[in-house]
């Protein structure tokens, strides 16, 4: 309520288009009536109100309080804004450093909370280039200043606000601290708030280095969303783990607790030449081949007799590699059109015993030959769209064109790839 109050303010002094986003969990009893007294206040002061419904139900098993956050800032990854602004304070931040430090968290954990979190991520995808999907940034204007601070100012200015009733229940963590350890706490050194906001900022300071350090050695290690095992191999046993958190972090994937990261480390490192590496961890896979590390979403069932024909459909969803594939008109380049239009197209799945030309003066090949020069990572193989007109096979996506099936100069042609 003060954040906004103080939002609105500014944005009529300085033109923000300001407004505003309630996330209905839909875990109190009382949740129809904050989404409406949200409603009415913004009516009120004309502005703009989104309210999203979230349901905990599937990530329960995180726990209800990560997995109302987890929703909450997948909501604010949504927006369609500039800056999503929180009303976090001194209090959470001490609190937060104090319950990161209690897990167990690494350097970046007990940062805590930034003021400012650019949150434009990078997001991999398995047969394409590489791709960015930008979100807006999250902004902390209130974490400078303490609860009592901001209480005043509510009373200042007559404000009204909801209690949430599960503040007052000690059974969760967070509670626990703010209402039985830190008053104690506050006794004993009443500037703990400015103390440990201060060690909360030397850590993120140390998690900055850490990262310029993982740029560096990242810099030849990681090429085209794979990391050499050798630099890995090569680090000291801290600065390999530094660079293997961040290819996983810049890869898009969660970060595994410290035993699995050890172990991981240990496997792609260790394992014999030939050994098939794959460590699971979550709904993610880290696998290794041919020397390079590779990082990718758990794939799921498929169907091996999956057919689906194309029509002229600029996008198709591709199950097997959870991909979707973009076919893109081009000239004098990727498959004659013309020539597809002899038979129907389909898209399939490999059964074995596949072969193509790929170039006019080279022998016909068996597809898995192609695949096996082409460095195709043995899980995705089976797995790879195979484009057929009639009974012939077209094209590998992302592998091979069959020479009669190539486009020549000023042909109208087509280029598919995979997102």
């Amino acid at each position: 309520m003060v954040l906004l109050h103080l939002l609105h303010q500014l944005a009529l002094r300085f033109s923000w288009r300001l407004s505003a986003l309630h996330v209905h969990h839909g875990i109190s009893p009382n949740a129809d009536a904050w989404a409406d007294f949200c409603a009415g206040l913004c009516a009120q002061h004309a502005i703009p109100l989104h309210t999203e419904h979230v349901d905990i139900a599937p990530l329960r098993k995180h726990g209800i309080e990560a997995a109302a956050r987890k929703l909450r800032h997948a909501a604010f990854a949504r927006q369609a804004c500039d800056f999503v602004a929180l009303a976090h304070h001194a209090d959470d931040q001490a609190e937060t450093l104090l319950l990161q430090l209690l897990r167990g968290a690494g350097v970046k954990g007990a940062a805590a909370m930034p003021f400012v979190k650019h949150a434009t991520t990078h997001i991999p995808s398995p047969l394409a280039g590489e791709g960015w999907a930008h979100r807006p940034d999250l902004l902390r204007p209130l974490l400078h200043y303490s609860r009592r601070e901001i209480l005043d100012y509510a009373a200042a200015y007559d404000l009204r606000w909801i209690e949430d009733e599960s503040n007052a229940d000690d059974s969760y963590p967070r509670n626990f601290l703010r209402r039985r350890v830190l008053p104690l706490l506050e006794e004993r050194f009443p500037a703990y708030r400015n103390t440990l906001a201060r060690s909360a900022q030397h850590f993120a300071e140390a998690g900055v280095l850490l990262d310029d350090l993982a740029r560096l050695d990242a810099a030849q290690a990681i090429h085209a969303g794979t990391l050499a095992v050798a630099t890995l191999q090569a680090l000291s046993l801290p600065r390999a783990k530094n660079l293997l958190r961040y290819f996983l972090h810049s890869s898009g994937a969660p970060m595994p607790q410290t035993v699995q990261l050890d172990d991981m480390l240990q496997q792609l490192c260790g394992a014999r030449q030939d050994a098939a590496v794959c460590i699971a961890y979550g709904d993610w896979q880290v696998r290794r081949y041919q020397g390079r590390v590779y990082v990718l979403r758990a794939l799921g069932e498929f169907d091996r007799n999956l057919v689906l024909p194309w029509h002229g459909e600029a996008e198709l969803e591709w199950p097997a590699l959870a991909v979707r594939l973009c076919f893109n008109q081009t000239q004098g380049a990727g498959i004659s059109l013309a020539k597809l239009r002899r038979a129907p197209v389909t898209l399939r799945l490999r059964q074995g015993g596949e072969t193509l030309r790929p170039d006019p003066h080279a022998a016909t090949r068996t597809l898995k030959n192609l695949l096996q020069e082409h460095h195709i990572p043995p899980w995705q193989r089976d797995r790879l769209p195979l484009l057929y007109c009639g009974d012939e096979l077209v094209s590998v996506v992302g592998v091979a064109i069959a020479a009669e099936y190539q486009a020549a100069a000023e042909e109208t042609g087509m280029q598919l790839s995979a997102r």
